[in-house]
C-alpha cells in the first residue's frame, strides 16, 4: 500500500494528487499513480508491459531513499516519465521527441539510490547546490577503479547529469553546473570517442555458436516428434484411467504376464537431487495398467507393490518411459542408439520447457529479432508478407505504442515458431514459463533459459548425439549481433554449411542491421580464414557494388583485369537470374586476389606471378609468399590498380615534386632522384587519364 509524506510536499512543485503519467496512453482501465504515493509508483495494467519483463520489474520502488531525496527521485521520476507536463514545459525543461521509456526511468533509481548513500557517507549537505564539481568527479573516478562497465559508470554520470538539468523544479534545486559541460557521458567516463556504429556487444564464438544453433534445431526437428508423441501418450494413459481401485490385482497380473511389458524404474541418472532414482516408478506403472494413481493402489500396505517388486527382481523391469522406442542418432562413440534413456511424466515435462527455449534460440538466432520482441510473438503470428514468410511482432525498443512490424523469417523458424505455438500454456503468447521457474508460467528469462539448455544439452551428450556446448554466457542480443556480423561478412556460406539449412543468409539479410551489429568478429574471422580476408572481400564487394553502378574502380592494368572478372560475374548473374547473395557466392568462388593499399591495389597473384615488378632481380626471403610490398612500382607493375581514392594522392606528390624541383639549389643527385619520383608520378597519373 502507497503512502504519502505531507512534510515532503509541502514545498514541492508537483501536488500529491496529481497523476504522474501525463504524456503518456494509458491502457484502458488504466489509472495513473500519484505524485504523492511515496512506497512505489506501479505501472502494471497502466503502461502496456513487454513480454519479457516480470511485474515486479515494472515498478518504480522509493524505499532506500530518505529526507529530501525521497521527494527528488520522485521529482526526477515524474520529469522523465512526463516530459511534456505543462510544470515541466514552463520550467523550461528541454522535451524529448517522446518520454523516456519506462525502464530507463526505473533504472535511474539505482544510481540515483547509489548517489544518495555516498553522500550521506561523506557527510555532504542535502542542498546540492553547495556541492562542487570536483566532488563529483571523484565519486565518477571511484566508480571506474571499482571496475564497474563503461555503460554502468555513464548510467551514474546521465543521473548526476539529471539533478543539473531537472533543477528548476527539484524541491531545494537542483546541481547549479554540469559537471561535463561540452562533453558527452562516454567521454566523461574516460571512454575514447568511437567509430560509427561500434557497439560493446560482443558476438557468440564460433565454437558456441555452431553447437548451441545445431542443438536446438535438431531438437525442434529430430527430437520434439518424439517428445509430443510422448506427451500424447501420457494425455491417452491419464484420459483413460480409472479412479476404482477394484480389480487392480488382475490388471496388474495381467499385464506383467506380457513379457513385453517392464515395470518402469526411475533414471539412475538423474540430477543428485532426485531422491527416488532406481526405484519403481509407481505414478507410471499405476496408470500402464489403467488405473488413476488418486487410487493409491500401491500403497505399502497392499499386496499388489510386493507384486511388482518380484517381477523387478526377475528383471521384468526398464527405465521409465512414455514410448517403446526413440528416433536413432548416432553418438561420439560411434554407436547408434534412441537419443534419450526414456521419457517419462518427470523427465517429459522437463523435455517440453527445454523444447519451449530450443524455439527461443533458433528463432532469436536467425531472424535478428530483439528478445524483447521475440517475446511478444502471438499465436498466429506467421504470415506471407511481400511474397516471403514473415513474422509479426511488436517492435518494443524506442516505440511507446509497440507498433507491429514485419520480420522476414526463413521456414525452418517458422516451423520453430510453429511448435512453439503447439506447446506454450499460455492463451496467447508463445514463450512463457522458461524452465527453473515453475513459480511464474507467465515470465520467460531468456539468459536463464539458454543456460538451462546448454546445462540439460551437454549433460546428455553420451546419449544425445550432440556435441557438448561450451558453457560460456550467452545473452539474448548476442545472438542479434552475431548474426548481423555473419549476415554482412559471410552472406551464404558457413552459416548454411554450419547448420545445413538453405537461404538463411538471403533471408537475413533483408532485415536492417546497423553496420556497429554487422562489424567482424576476430573469433569468427580466424574461424572463416582471417580478419584480413573478411576485409578484404568486404572491399571487393564494394567495388564489384560500383562496377554495377558504371562507376570506375581504377585505372592500370590491374584495374583492366578486374573489369574483366567482374564482367563475366555480372553476366553470369544476369543469365541465371540470380541476386546478390549469387553474387557474392560468385565473387567468393573467382578467388580474386587483392591487396588494399594506400597509394595503390595490389592484383598478385601467387598461382601466376609473373610481371610482378617487384619479385624482379631480388631475393625473396625465405618463407615469404606474395608480393614485397617495399619494392612496389605502381608505374610499371601488369598488378598495379590505382582507384580513384589514389589519384589525388599521386596529384599531390606531382604537384609537391615540381614545387620542390623549382627550388634553384639543390645536388645534382638530389635533383635527379626527385625528378624520377616526379616521372613515377606523372607515370600513374598519366593511367589515370590526367
Amino acid at each position: 500500500m502507497n503512502s504519502t509524506a505531507p512534510d515532503l510536499l509541502a514545498g514541492a512543485v508537483f501536488r500529491a494528487d496529481e497523476p504522474v503519467l501525463t504524456s503518456r496512453s494509458l491502457l484502458p482501465g488504466g489509472v495513473s499513480p500519484l505524485f504523492g504515493q511515496s512506497d512505489q509508483w506501479d505501472l502494471n495494467g497502466v503502461l502496456r508491459r513487454p513480454a519479457n519483463l516480470h511485474p515486479a520489474e515494472w515498478k518504480l520502488k522509493f524505499g532506500g531513499f530518505t529526507g529530501s531525496w525521497h521527494l527528488r527521485a520522485r521529482e526526477l521520476a515524474v520529469i522523465a516519465l512526463s516530459p511534456r507536463h505543462p510544470k515541466v514545459m514552463a520550467a523550461g525543461i528541454p522535451a524529448p521527441r517522446r518520454p523516456v521509456d519506462p525502464q530507463t526511468a526505473i533504472r535511474r533509481l539505482g544510481p540515483l539510490r547509489a548517489l544518495a548513500a555516498w553522500a550521506a557517507e561523506r557527510g555532504l549537505p542535502e542542498d546540492l547546490g553547495v556541492w562542487s564539481e570536483h566532488q563529483l568527479h571523484v565519486r565518477i573516478a571511484g566508480l571506474k577503479e571499482s571496475g564497474l562497465s563503461v555503460g554502468t559508470v555513464v548510467s551514474h554520470i546521465t543521473v548526476i547529469r539529471e539533478l543539473h538539468r531537472c533543477g528548476p523544479l527539484l524541491t531545494g534545486g537542483g546541481l547549479p553546473r554540469d559537471p561535463w559541460a561540452g562533453m558527452s557521458s562516454r567521454a566523461a567516463a574516460g571512454v575514447a570517442a568511437s567509430g560509427p556504429g561500434t557497439l560493446s556487444t560482443p558476438v557468440i564464438p564460433p565454437e558456441v555458436w555452431f553447437p548451441l544453433v545445431r542443438a536446438a534445431w535438431t531438437y525442434i526437428d529430430t527430437f520434439a516428434p518424439d517428445i509430443l508423441r510422448a506427451q500424447e501418450r501420457w494425455r491417452q494413459l491419464q484420459a483413460e484411467a480409472t479412479r476404482s481401485s477394484l480389480g487392480a490385482a488382475d490388471r496388474l497380473r495381467a499385464w506383467l504376464a506380457d513379457p513385453g511389458n517392464r515395470v518402469p524404474l526411475h533414471d539412475e541418472l538423474l540430477p543428485p537431487r532426485i531422491t527416488d532414482a532406481g526405484e519403481v516408478h509407481w505414478t507410471l506403472l499405476s496408470f500402464l495398467i489403467g488405473i488413476d494413481r488418486a487410487a493409491n493402489i500401491f500403497n505399502p500396505h497392499r499386496g499388489l507393490r510386493k507384486v511388482a517388486l518380484e517381477a523387478v527382481e526377475r528383471g521384468q523391469c526398464a527405465s521409465a518411459s512414455l514410448l517403446p522406442e526413440y528416433v536413432q542418432v548416432r553418438r561420439a562413440d560411434g554407436t547408434m542408439g534412441g537419443w534419450s534413456r526414456g521419457l517419462a511424466p518427470r523427465s517429459l515435462k522437463r523435455e517440453i520447457e527445454i523444447i519451449r527455449v530450443a524455439c527461443y534460440i533458433f528463432v532469436t538466432a536467425l531472424s535478428m529479432m530483439r528478445d524483447s520482441e521475440v517475446q511478444e510473438i502471438l499465436k498466429g503470428s506467421v504470415v506471407e508478407y511481400f511474397g516471403a514468410p514473415a513474422v509479426v511482432s511488436a517492435e518494443v525498443k524506442g516505440e511507446e505504442d509497440f507498433p507491429r512490424k514485419h520480420w522476414w523469417i526463413i521456414e525452418p523458424v517458422a516451423r520453430a515458431l510453429a511448435l512453439a505455438e503447439e506447446i506454450t500454456p499460455h492463451p496467447e503468447r508463445l514463450f512463457t514459463g522458461i524452465a527453473g521457474e515453475v513459480r511464474n508460467a507467465e515470465r520467460f528469462t531468456a539468459a536463464e533459459g539458454i543456460k538451462a539448455f546448454v546445462a540439460h544439452v551437454n549433460a546428455r551428450t553420451d546419449v544425445n548425439g550432440l556435441e557438448p556446448i561450451p558453457s560460456e554466457r550467452v545473452a539474448p542480443h548476442m545472438f542479434r549481433r552475431t548474426m548481423s556480423m555473419l549476415t554482412d561478412q559471410f552472406p551464404g556460406s558457413e552459416i548454411a554449411l554450419g547448420i545445413q539449412l538453405k537461404h538463411v543468409a538471403s533471408r537475413a539479410l533483408a532485415n536492417r542491421t546497423t553496420q556497429g551489429y554487422a562489424a567482424s568478429a576476430a573469433s569468427w574471422a580466424k574461424h572463416l580464414d582471417a580478419a584480413v580476408e573478411a576485409a578484404r572481400f568486404r572491399g571487393l564487394r564494394d567495388l564489384f557494388a560500383a562496377h554495377k553502378a558504371n562507376e570506375p574502380i581504377g585505372f592500370g592494368p590491374g584495374a583492366d583485369q578486374l573489369t574483366r572478372t567482374f564482367d563475366t560475374i555480372r553476366d553470369t548473374v544476369d543469365a541465371q537470374g540470380g541476386d546478390a547473395t549469387v553474387e557474392h557466392a560468385l565473387l567468393k568462388q573467382a578467388r580474386i586476389s587483392i591487396r588494399f593499399g594506400t597509394l595503390n591495389n595490389c592484383l598478385f597473384d601467387a598461382a601466376n606471378p609473373a610481371g610482378a615488378v617487384c619479385l624482379e632481380n631480388t631475393v625473396i626471403p625465405t618463407g615469404h609468399t606474395g608480393p614485397l610490398p617495399d619494392r612496389c612500382r605502381p608505374d610499371r607493375c601488369g598488378n598495379s590498380m590505382i582507384g580513384p581514392q589514389h589519384v589525388e594522392i599521386w596529384d599531390s606528390e606531382e604537384r609537391s615534386l615540381t614545387k620542390l624541383l623549382e627550388t634553384r639549389r639543390l645536388a645534382p643527385g638530389h635533383r635527379a632522384a626527385l625528378e624520377q619520383q616526379r616521372d613515377e608520378a606523372r607515370a600513374v597519373l598519366r593511367k589515370a587519364g590526367r
